[in-house]
């Protein structure tokens, strides 16, 4: 069902979806008002904390074939970027049962034929978004490499590049002393990069954030700072919202507040399998010796990105909910592996962070309308929501203003589960 001619749109979430939804409602001559408990672009929000690399080749899931048989293994090795609060497990469990369910070929290339029109042209969608804004001198167009210790490394990694190749994305490859030639500051013990050119990143992604939120500003959107509680509905259809700060009437919604976004879909009657995958970053500032483009180093699993505060490098993947402080564990390896990987590095301080990626059971978002309600989801992406963002938030702008959509949007129905 398509949204037809809206005289309010209420967005809820001021991230990466939420800001770029709420831009291209204004340009559409939509009224909009975005609703967030958190400054847009702040430190606790999801957005901020990302690897800031507009992945486009990022169309392989975590769940592969043998994940299942590796998991344990990966769980107890306490070199491997994989953590759990065991505390944690049995609620974890109907959710880890599902997510693993989709560790099979079958459910693999579906899901990463899923990922692919969202993620291919993200930087052209990064373009659109921000052409003539001042979000435009956040973002950088790059080389984005893949780092392995050796070609036999990366033929190990045949699975993965076989979905990258399948959506269209062909490494450069380039070994031995040439790596070095090309990242002068990798560590020796690093010598085979696979290369994947027109990628992109941004220096801030917080500050990206904050000034699109600023342009929607300009362009007319209201912003609110305060929490959703409920939504009104009549004869099926969302009339208002309840928040902290009173009841707002609208006759649309953008729900996009990641992995918070599941409560309100269950007022709707949506049941998502939704959990939060404890993510950390590190960044070293003022440094010497960093990368001089975005890496993903494989055998440390982190993104290694120069940015306007430093080198940040994100990853690390830990299971454990929303309220549990940050661990230690996690970030001293994430700091030991990066050390390794860049021998030459110095800096003057370090800071940390952790943040909670949507997941959704089987790694692909939710866009689409939930049940005829007039709330359509935007959320769930998983580690590709800054990829995504911008086009998700484009596709959830046509849905509402009733343009036709050139895209088959069924992988993302909120209502598959």
């Amino acid at each position: 069902m398509s949204g037809g001619n809206p005289s309010h749109v209420v967005v809820i979430g001021a991230g990466i979806v939420g800001v770029s939804a709420a831009i291209w409602l204004r340009r559409a001559g939509i009224d909009v008002t975005i609703i967030d408990r958190e400054v847009p672009g702040s430190s606790a929000s999801t957005s901020y904390g990302n690897a800031g690399v507009l992945a486009s080749c990022s169309v392989a899931p975590v769940t592969a074939p043998g994940m299942i048989l590796k998991s344990p293994k990966m769980l107890l090795d306490p070199n491997f970027p994989l953590f759990l609060r065991w505390s944690y497990l049995p609620k974890l469990t109907p959710w880890l049962l599902k997510y693993l369910s989709h560790a099979n070929d079958k459910e693999t290339r579906r899901i990463s034929s899923g990922l692919a029109p969202i993620t291919f042209d993200s930087t052209d969608q990064h373009a659109a978004l921000i052409k003539g804004t001042d979000a435009e001198e956040w973002l950088v167009n790059s080389d984005y490499s893949f780092v392995y210790p050796s070609r036999a490394a990366f033929e190990d990694d045949h699975y993965t590049w076989m979905l990258r190749r399948k959506a269209g994305f062909e490494p450069d490859l380039i070994e031995g002393e040439a790596v070095r030639e090309f990242e002068p500051n990798l560590s020796k013990d690093l010598n085979f990069l696979a290369v994947m050119h027109d990628h992109g990143y941004v220096r801030d992604p917080g500050s990206y954030v904050a000034a699109l939120a600023s342009e929607a500003q300009k362009l007319g959107a209201k912003i609110v700072q305060a929490e959703v509680k409920d939504f009104t509905l009549s004869e099926g259809r969302v009339t208002s919202v309840s928040t902290s700060a009173g009841e707002l009437s609208c006759d649309q919604v953008v729900l996009a507040t990641g992995v918070w976004s599941g409560p309100l879909a269950k007022k709707l009657g949506l049941s998502v399998p939704l959990e939060t995958e404890r993510g950390y970053h590190i960044v070293f500032r003022s440094p010497e010796g960093a990368p001089r483009t975005p890496l993903m180093v494989t055998s440390g699993k982190f993104v290694g990105t120069p940015m306007k505060d430093g080198l940040r490098c994100a990853g690390v993947v830990e299971f454990g909910g929303l309220e549990a402080p940050a661990s230690k564990a996690p970030l001293e390896l994430l700091r030991r592996k990066v050390l390794e990987s860049f021998p030459n590095l110095t800096f003057e301080k370090e800071e940390s962070w952790l943040g909670h990626r949507p997941a959704p059971s089987d790694s692909l978002p939710l866009i689409g309308e939930i049940k005829g309600s007039g709330v359509f989801a935007g959320f769930g992406h998983h580690h590709i929501g800054l990829t995504a963002g911008p086009k998700t938030g484009r596709i959830l702008a046509g849905l509402i203003s009733g343009q036709r959509q050139n895209i088959d949007l069924s992988a993302y129905d909120p209502s598959r589960f």
